[in-house]
C-alpha cells in the first residue's frame, strides 16, 4: 500500500514511523531522496494520485494546495486512528488497526482549547486520561492504552476529518479566525461544527447557546454564560477560583468530569496552574498590575482579557500581525472600558485611527518598549496595564512567547 503524506512536519512524520516507509510531499523539497527512515522526500509536482493508496496532510496544509486538489483518497490524521473500520485505509496486519479505540473528548473552539484540554486533563488524568492533538502531541504518539484521550482540535484537523468522531465533543465559542484558510466565515464555523453531524444519541456536545438548533443525533448541552453553565450542572461557582474566560474554562471541564463521572472536584481544578502568557498576572515593586497576555492573538481573546477589569483605568497594548481582520467588532468592546491605547506592531497606525474613529485615547509607540515607557509614566495602583496584542507577534518578534518575555522583562525593572 502506498501512503502519501503532504507536508513533512510533526504529524506526518510520526504518522511514517507507526505506519511504515511513505511517500512525503513538500514544498521545501526540491531533489527527491530519502530521510533516515526510508521515507521518500519528493516535491509536489512528482506526486501521483493513481499511485497512491491513501493521502494524509499535515492539519495546517491548505486546502487550496494542488496536492489537496489531486488527492483521491485524502482522510486525515483523526480518520486514521480512530474510525471506526480504519481497516479499510491500511492492511489489517497494520498494529494501528488493532488498537484499542480509547474514548476521545474533542475540545474545539476559537480560544481557550489549550487551557481547557489541560484542565479536562487535569481533572481526568487519575481516570488515565492523557492529552494530544493540537496541544502538542500527534496521534500517532499517544499513549494507546490509556482509556480516555482529550484532544485539542483545530478547525483545520476538522476539516480534513471525514470519518471519525468524538464521544464527547465540547465547543467552545466562535469567533472568525483563519478565514482565509477555510475560504470565508461560513467554512471556519461549518468546519467547528462538523462533528455535530456524525454524533450519534447519547453522546454528548457541549457547545454555545449560538449553535443549538444545528440539527445532530447528539445530546446537545447549549450554556449562554458560565452562570448558566454552572447552574445546570449544579457547579458552585465561587468555589472555583478562576477569573474571565478562565472561568468558563474550568466551568466546562467541570461540567465533563460531570458528565462521565458524576464528580464535581473543586479542589482538583483550582490546583490547575495556568500557562505563561496568558493573562499572566504580576505586581510591580510599586504595587501596580500589569497583565501578560501575548497568547490574546485575535480579537476576540482580547475582550475577553477585558472583562475582569470592567471598572478600572487599562493601559492597553494592541497591535501586532492582524492578518487583515476587520478590527471594529474589537474597538465596539472597547467603547464599553476606560481605557488608554498604545499601538504597537505593523498595524499600529490604523490602530490609532479607529481610536480617533472610536473617540478613544491612544498612543502611537510602534514598539513595546516604548508602549512599557508611555505606560510607566501613566499606570496607577488603581489602574492596571494589560498586554492583549489581538494580533499575532511574527512581524515583530519570533513568536507570542518572546513578545510575552520582553514584556515582563521591562516591567521587571520597576
Amino acid at each position: 500500500m502506498s501512503v502519501s503524506l503532504f507536508g513533512y512536519a510533526k504529524t506526518t512524520r510520526a504518522i511514517a514511523e507507526k505506519v511504515g516507509p511513505c511517500d512525503f510531499y513538500d514544498d521545501k523539497i526540491v531533489v527527491p531522496h530519502k530521510d533516515e527512515g526510508g521515507n521518500r522526500l519528493m516535491p509536489p509536482s512528482m506526486f501521483d494520485p493513481d499511485q497512491s493508496d491513501l493521502e494524509i496532510p499535515s492539519p495546517g496544509f491548505p486546502p487550496t494546495h494542488p496536492l489537496i486538489k489531486k488527492a483521491k483518497h485524502l482522510i486525515s490524521e483523526y480518520d486514521l486512528f480512530l474510525a471506526e473500520g480504519k481497516e479499510r485505509f491500511l492492511p489489517s496486519s497494520s498494529p494501528i488497526i488493532h488498537r484499542q479505540h480509547p474514548y476521545t473528548i474533542w475540545i474545539s473552539g476559537t480560544n481557550g482549547k489549550t487551557t481547557t484540554t489541560r484542565m479536562v486533563t487535569h481533572l481526568l488524568e487519575h481516570r488515565g486520561a492523557v492529552s494530544g492533538g493540537n496541544i502538542g502531541t500527534p496521534l500517532a504518539q499517544m499513549n494507546p492504552e490509556a482509556p480516555i484521550w482529550v484532544l485539542e482540535t483545530s478547525s483545520f484537523t476538522l476539516h480534513y476529518t471525514r470519518y471519525a468522531k468524538p464521544d464527547l465533543y465540547l465547543l467552545l465559542p466562535i469567533t472568525p479566525d483563519h478565514l482565509s484558510w477555510h475560504g470565508g466565515e461560513d467554512g471556519y464555523i461549518a468546519d467547528k461544527l462538523r462533528p455535530l453531524q456524525t454524533m450519534r444519541e447519547g453522546e454528548a456536545i457541549l457547545l454555545p447557546e449560538k449553535w443549538k438548533e444545528r440539527p445532530t443525533d447528539g445530546f446537545k448541552i447549549a450554556y449562554r454564560s458560565p452562570e448558566a453553565l454552572a447552574h445546570y450542572f449544579g457547579i458552585e461557582i465561587g468555589k472555583v477560583h478562576f477569573e474571565g474566560a478562565f472561568l468558563l474554562d474550568a466551568l466546562l471541564a467541570l461540567g465533563v468530569s460531570k458528565i462521565l463521572f458524576d464528580e464535581i472536584d473543586y479542589d482538583r481544578i483550582n490546583d490547575f496552574k495556568l500557562d505563561p502568557h496568558r493573562q499572566e498576572k504580576i505586581v510591580d515593586s510599586r504595587g501596580r498590575i500589569w497583565i501578560d497576555d501575548s497568547k490574546a492573538t485575535n480579537i476576540d481573546a482580547t475582550i475577553q482579557a477585558l472583562v475582569p477589569w470592567r471598572g478600572k483605568r487599562i493601559h492597553l497594548i494592541l497591535g501586532g500581525d492582524d492578518k487583515g481582520v476587520d478590527l471594529h467588532p474589537l474597538f465596539d468592546a472597547l467603547k464599553a472600558y476606560d481605557l488608554h491605547i498604545y499601538a504597537i506592531g505593523r498595524n499600529a497606525e490604523k490602530i490609532v485611527s479607529l481610536s480617533r474613529e472610536y473617540g478613544i485615547e491612544s498612543t502611537l509607540c510602534k514598539t513595546l518598549p516604548r508602549a512599557v515607557e508611555a505606560i510607566d509614566a501613566r499606570h496607577t495602583t488603581e489602574s492596571v496595564a494589560l498586554l492583549s496584542p489581538a494580533a499575532a507577534s511574527l512581524d515583530q518578534f519570533p513568536s507570542y512567547a518572546a513578545r510575552g518575555d520582553l514584556f515582563k522583562e521591562l516591567i521587571s525593572s520597576f
